[in-house]
């Protein structure tokens, strides 16, 4: 009798879930979903930056030259890239929550900063300190993703997450437009910045019922916090012996990340990511002049009803950048990671030629808009994509912050460069000089990809 008794308990108890294996559940989108935040408002800044500059250069003319416009670009990127930089060793030591509740906390206190000033110089320092906030996003949302997800689903979790960057890119064009085209005066500058203000809210709100990364806690030997916040996250019956060994992980020295096979590793999860950063923000933040300077945006008035007109074929052009993502989303378990970075990079210099082309040679202006659309949608399924996951790829738990965080840092350097010379350019040589060199830097990212991508990823190891 006490032995059926026995059976009958053990067949009742219920079945355990390890967090590498178990099937996908509503804890994993929401981490995805809290997670990926950052990735909307980096590309919601750098938008909004895009349509404010020639609204201030309008409002205020000779004060703000070339070299003003580049800085008021850069500003956010700079924020980003020593953001990434500084938060993700920071992560790797102390956790990752307690930062992640601070980085929307500054992207809010910034924008009411810009709001209420409504000075070019404070505007150039809010836009840094919402950039603080989103690089230090940028060095933990991965690790987040990739540490709660199964295994199976990990790296498909990561670019989901960077594809909603398009959801920034193109719902911010598209609610500067409509606030636009309801108050056309160039005086409301300061009113689309509570658009990133408003995002960083929302960012907080979401992110005060949270826990710790189960992972970066196993890492550090806190097994009783981890189980408890794998169970939090994901449900009571999940376990986690599966993952990596209890014992504490040993530091990682910054200089140890700069020498040897980690050199590579940051050479190719680097330089990439700052080529595409040239395609993605150098063009992206001031697509709105590119268009005029292009000719696509052909209307009869000036000023705000060019500004207006540019930002409408903005929306439409950075919509693109949805089924980009898709297509790469499609493709990123099946197809070789390297190969579709490499792909991705030719395609976008091809579609730049074709655009440079068009311009040069006075073909219809269709072939010019056919050619910025390409670019996106390729831009975005391979290189903005893929140097996003790469990272949480190539590196350990322990290391993972800080790689993270240099690639992340590396990226926004090619886009400060970028968007920095990107005015500067126009005004030494045209939107001609401009192509040539956006082509240059997509032939670069393809070759180091190639290189260095099956020597730090060989095919055998692009999915384990």
């Amino acid at each position: 009798m006490t032995e059926m008794s026995d059976n009958k308990t053990q067949n009742s108890a219920p079945a355990v879930e390890y967090m590498e294996t178990m099937p996908l559940r509503w804890g994993h989108f929401r981490v995805l979903i809290v997670s990926s935040m950052e990735q909307i408002i980096g590309a919601a800044l750098s938008t909004v930056a895009g349509i404010i500059i020639p609204m201030v250069a309008l409002l205020y003319h000779n004060e703000v030259t070339g070299f003003i416009q580049g800085l008021l670009g850069a500003a956010g990127l700079i924020g980003i890239s020593l953001g990434a930089a500084l938060f993700g060793k920071l992560g790797d030591k102390y956790g990752y929550l307690g930062l992640f509740r601070i980085f929307p906390l500054l992207m809010v206190a910034a924008s009411l900063l810009v709001f209420f000033t409504k000075d070019i110089f404070w505007l150039i320092i809010g836009l840094f300190i919402i950039g603080l906030g989103v690089g230090g996003g940028y060095s933990l949302d991965t690790a987040y993703i990739s540490e709660i997800m199964p295994k199976k689903w990990q790296f498909f979790m990561v670019g989901i997450a960077k594809a909603s960057c398009s959801l920034g890119f193109f719902g911010a064009a598209g609610l500067c437009w409509w606030i636009l085209t309801r108050d056309s005066s160039p005086e409301i500058w300061n009113y689309l910045i509570l658009i990133v203000g408003g995002l960083g809210l929302l960012t907080f709100l979401m992110r005060i019922p949270f826990r710790e990364s189960p992972r970066w806690l196993m890492s550090k030997g806190r097994v009783k916090e981890a189980e408890a916040d794998a169970k939090y996250f994901l449900g009571k019956d999940v376990e986690i012996k599966s993952l990596p060994a209890v014992k504490a992980a040993k530091a990682v020295g910054w200089l140890d990340m700069f020498r040897g096979e980690n050199l590579k590793k940051v050479i190719f999860s680097g330089i990439p990511w700052a080529c595409e950063g040239v395609g993605v923000y150098g063009v992206g933040v001031f697509l709105p002049l590119l268009v005029i300077a292009l000719g696509i945006e052909h209307s009869e008035g000036t000023g705000m009803v060019k500004i207006i007109n540019s930002v409408k074929l903005t929306t439409v052009i950075n919509f693109f950048i949805v089924p980009g993502f898709i297509l790469g989303l499609l493709y990123v378990r099946k197809m070789y990671h390297v190969k579709m970075l490499t792909g991705g990079f030719m395609v976008s210099a091809l579609s730049l030629g074709l655009l440079l082309a068009a311009y040069l040679l006075h073909w219809p202006v269709w072939v010019s808009i056919v050619a910025f659309l390409f670019f996106e949608l390729f831009l975005n399924a391979g290189p903005h994509l893929i140097t996003f996951i790469i990272p949480a790829q190539i590196y350990t738990v322990d290391e993972r912050g800080a790689g993270t965080g240099i690639a992340s840092m590396l990226g926004k350097v090619g886009a400060i460069l970028g968007v920095f010379f990107m005015p500067l350019l126009l005004k030494w040589g045209g939107i001609t000089l401009v192509l040539i060199v956006c082509i240059s830097v997509m032939v670069l990212g393809a070759l180091i990809s190639a290189v260095f991508g099956r020597i730090v990823l060989p095919p055998s190891a692009d999915r384990k």
